[in-house]
């Protein structure tokens, strides 16, 4: 007993705390035993410092064999069979764990509405339907939920029984939120349903694709590609040219970039480092080089998390527990107490897959939808739909879209619709700056840069086929 007890005072902080925090995950019943496994290794390595020091000095700027520009990608296939063939080895994963409070919505972000009374997730059944028709393959989509949008997922889909597509969902996992103060799981402290739980980060799409068992079912139906991707990207199509070239040369894992705007400037970005491809995000970089981060001359395209990667590859590295990925620690509060979500990104994988190569992709495959900015803009005069793909509109001459701010009026979905008769036309904007409480008629154009600004206490409403220029 002595020996034990002189062991146990021997520990180290760290090493208390995890023993410690072992005890009480291991009492919380609401969660699989391979969610406990996962979360305890990831606060291990936390624990540990384990952090890769990125040295400045050794970052290369890729060549264009390790980020490939889309335009010298092998032409794909032109006959329908073969495309049918290199179509029938993919599976379309979509991340679809957010929910859309962040533009007042309740529920998953993926049915919001986005143009013609179809939502985000419409419009994905309706691109692979399309697919599945035209060549007659069979690419399944699949919906990584989280346990925030598990139920909700579940009924939607039901609404697509009778599609051409097979859906599966499986949830990613569900860790405990830590406090931060003595570092025990928020549930065994307080009883506060979904509050005391997180989502661990779309890094948690591997091992979770493998838990769910959907992993080794499109293997042995002879998948040998996913193509994940945000659901709220609208650029995010399934690309046949890349799927081709990937097939072809054998590449484990792609990552789409970008072009970097100053809109971007924060987006993680591909280096060559030690010989092999790697993500560099903002959080790794010494402050003394942030800005040279941040700059379009030096790092000049960004991560879109349109990401390919091979199954058989996965379940290797999955099954060697090889996928080590930056960790993301993330704190918030709830109810007064500081907790800590660690968390991990899916675009960080691409070091340890062989013959990870990025592709140089042109900016319409990146359209996401993260507030009521972006629905102007997809709901514009700037796209039109077609088989559940946005077309841009070709009398746009200028390749970038127009800058968007609307003010916090606008912030809800709900306010946002409420202020627009109609959806101005945009085709010849530059930018679009609306201040205070204002509300648009029908048949608006808006040319030029344009700022509108309505007195404190006033409202302000432009008048139904007004044109505002400069």
């Amino acid at each position: 007993m002595a020996a034990v007890a002189v062991a146990a005072a021997s520990l180290s902080p760290e090493a208390e705390k995890l023993s410690k925090l072992q005890e009480k995950v291991a009492d919380l019943d609401q969660i699989s035993e391979n969610e406990k496994v996962g979360f305890i290794s990831l606060v291990t390595r936390y624990l540990s410092g384990e952090a890769q020091e990125i040295e400045w000095s050794k970052i290369q700027t890729p060549t264009e064999e390790v980020v490939v520009p889309y335009d010298s990608l092998r032409p794909p296939p032109e006959d329908i069979e073969s495309t049918k063939q290199l179509l029938d080895k993919l599976v379309v994963l979509k991340l679809n764990g957010g929910l859309g409070t962040t533009m007042g919505c309740t529920g998953p972000k993926s049915v919001i509405e986005v143009r013609d009374g179809l939502t985000f997730l419409d419009l994905i059944v309706v691109q692979i339907e399309s697919l599945n028709a035209k060549y007659g393959c069979n690419v399944p989509l699949v919906l990584m939920n989280s346990f925030n949008t598990h139920d909700d997922t579940l009924k939607i889909v039901e609404k697509y029984s009778n599609s051409n597509i097979a859906i599966h969902t499986f949830n990613q996992s569900q860790y405990p939120r830590l406090v931060v103060e003595d570092f025990v799981p928020l549930p065994s402290k307080v009883q506060i349903g979904k509050d005391g739980w997180y989502p661990p980060g779309h890094g948690d799409v591997f091992p979770s694709l493998a838990n769910s068992g959907k992993l080794d079912f499109f293997l042995s139906q002879g998948k040998e590609y996913v193509f994940v991707a945000n659901s709220d990207n609208l650029g995010a199509i399934v690309d046949i040219k890349i799927l081709s070239h990937l097939i072809h040369n054998q590449n484990e894992y792609c990552m789409e970039v970008t072009p970097k705007t100053l809109a971007d400037v924060k987006g993680g970005t591909l280096i060559s480092y030690e010989g092999r491809v790697q993500l560099l995000e903002i959080a790794q970089v010494p402050d003394e080089h942030v800005n040279e981060f941040k700059s379009i001359e030096k790092f000049k395209i960004f991560n879109t998390n349109n990401l390919w990667i091979n199954l058989k590859a996965i379940k290797r590295l999955v099954e060697g527990d090889a996928l080590k990925m930056e960790i993301i620690p993330n704190p918030k509060e709830v109810d007064g107490v500081k907790i800590l979500q660690l968390e991990t990104a899916a675009g960080a994988a691409i070091r340890f897959f062989d013959n990870a190569i990025g592709v140089n992709v042109p900016r319409s495959r990146f359209l996401p939808v993260k507030a009521t900015s972006d629905l102007l803009l997809v709901q514009s005069d700037l796209y039109t739909l077609a088989d559940g793909f946005l077309v841009r509109n070709k009398a746009r001459t200028n390749p970038a879209n127009p800058a968007i701010d609307l003010g916090p009026e606008f912030k809800k979905v709900s306010s946002f619709l409420s202020r627009f008769k109609s959806i101005p036309s945009i085709i010849d904007l530059d930018s679009l700056k609306v201040v205070g409480d204002v509300s648009f008629g029908a048949n608006v154009v808006l040319e030029g840069k344009v700022v509108v600004t309505a007195d404190p206490g006033e409202k302000l409403l432009i008048p139904d086929g007004a044109t505002l220029e400069g």
